[in-house]
Parts: C-alpha cells; sequence; structure tokens
C-alpha cells in the first residue's frame, strides 16, 4: 500500500528504557522484541515510517514529547501521521493498513487500548493543535474523553478494533487469555514465559507466607518448663 501524504510515527522508547518502568522481570528482553515487531509490523504496510525514541525525543512532559514528535512529522510535508507504540503484541499490519485507507475520507481514526488508552492515533493536519494536545491527560483514565472533546459533535470518528497494550504481567495474563490469536510465535513463547515466572514466584511467597503462619503462630511449641 503507497500514501504518500500519510506517514507512520513509532513513539517508542528503547527496551532499556521501558525496562526500567517495567515492574517484571524480562522487561528488556520483551520489549527488544516487542520493538522488533512492531518495526516488521509497520514495513508490512509499505508506508513511509519514523521510529521517535527517547533519544529524538524532546519536551519535559509526555504530552510535550508526543506531541513534538507528531508535529516534527507533519514539518516533513505529510498531511496524515498514524501514531503507534511498542507495548501491543496484537497490533497487526491490516490495523495500520485500515487506518491510512480511513484517512482518505476521514481525518481522525483510534485504536483504543483495552486499559482506556490508544494503541493507534490517526490524524490530518487540520485536526492537530499542539497546545490542545500538550494538554490533554496523557496516560490517565480521562483521555478518551477528552481527546474525543476535541471533535465536532457531527464528525465521523473511526474506531478500529480495541486492543490489550502491556504495562504489567496482569495485561500479559488477560492478553493471552483474550487474545489467543497471536501471530509471532516468537513473542508469545517470550509472554508465556514471563507468566510462568511470575506465577511461580507467587507461588513460593505463598508457600512462605503459609509456613511461616504454621511455624511462628500457629506453633506454639512446647510448655515452658516454668509451668511444669
Amino acid at each position: 500500500m503507497k500514501t504518500e501524504k500519510t506517514a507512520i510515527l513509532i513513539f517508542a522508547q528503547s527496551a532499556q528504557k521501558e525496562a526500567a518502568n517495567k515492574p517484571f522481570k524480562n522487561a528488556a528482553h520483551l520489549f527488544t522484541q516487542l520493538n522488533n515487531h512492531t518495526i516488521a509490523t509497520v514495513q508490512k504496510s509499505n508506508l513511509p515510517y519514523f521510529r521517535i525514541t527517547e533519544e529524538e525525543q524532546t519536551g519535559n512532559t509526555f504530552g510535550e514529547r508526543l506531541t513534538n514528535a507528531i508535529q516534527s512529522i507533519y514539518d516533513k510535508g505529510y498531511d496524515n501521521v498514524i501514531t503507534i507504540g511498542n507495548d501491543t503484541p496484537n497490533l497487526q499490519v491490516h490495523h495500520i493498513v485500515e487506518a491510512a485507507q480511513k484517512l482518505e475520507s476521514h481525518k481522525f481514526i483510534l485504536g483504543p487500548s483495552k486499559d482506556g488508552g490508544f494503541y493507534l492515533i490517526g490524524l490530518h493536519k487540520s485536526k492537530f493543535d499542539p497546545a490542545q494536545f500538550i494538554e490533554l491527560p496523557w496516560q490517565t483514565n480521562s483521555l478518551s474523553d477528552k481527546l474525543l472533546s476535541l471533535t465536532s459533535e457531527n464528525e465521523n470518528i473511526i474506531i478500529l478494533q480495541a486492543l490489550t497494550d502491556i504495562d504489567t504481567v496482569f495485561d500479559i495474563e488477560k492478553m493471552l487469555q483474550k487474545e489467543p490469536k497471536l501471530t509471532n510465535s516468537v513473542l508469545k513463547q517470550t509472554l508465556q514465559a514471563i507468566v510462568t515466572t511470575t506465577t511461580n514466584a507467587r507461588k513460593d511467597i505463598q508457600n512462605f507466607i503459609h509456613s511461616f503462619i504454621l511455624n511462628n503462630i500457629l506453633n506454639k511449641g512446647s510448655p515452658s518448663p516454668h509451668l511444669l
């Protein structure tokens, strides 16, 4: 697919930076795979793309960094920007292609994440107001309502399939249970291994607590010799 006026922005941190912010084991390995998966998926769309990591991002807040990144793509001469991250394992090329096709006749495309955010935002430049974007409550539960408030009542917003993005091990567990059609087998094995490791760790903690209670609280020991 070739749409000269549309470009993809991969707005994502490096695997090492992501790992520092994700509370589970082997996060760096996982996000290395997720970064590779995202780039490979984007390349299949045949659309021009730009990856902006923490090394190239500018701004003090998430909103400033994202807004500046999006503006930089418009400054290259594109009319439409499709922004995605790197934390959605089930992102597939058809989601990107659909967004690009819809942007031919619509100006606002959203791919909702199941936690209330968005894994994809497609915008025509006429709908992009940097001042408004910077002030949006990014990375909060109120983002959806505020983002939709930027559109007029009669504007037709295209909503894509909802997907799960990865912030915690719970997200991974939920995704593997409810979205089993993960096409990247290596990525799926890594996700399953993280869940298994976490599950085993939970069991170890539960066993320790159970043993501690039995040995130190319920087991009173032999009577004191002073009481005999």
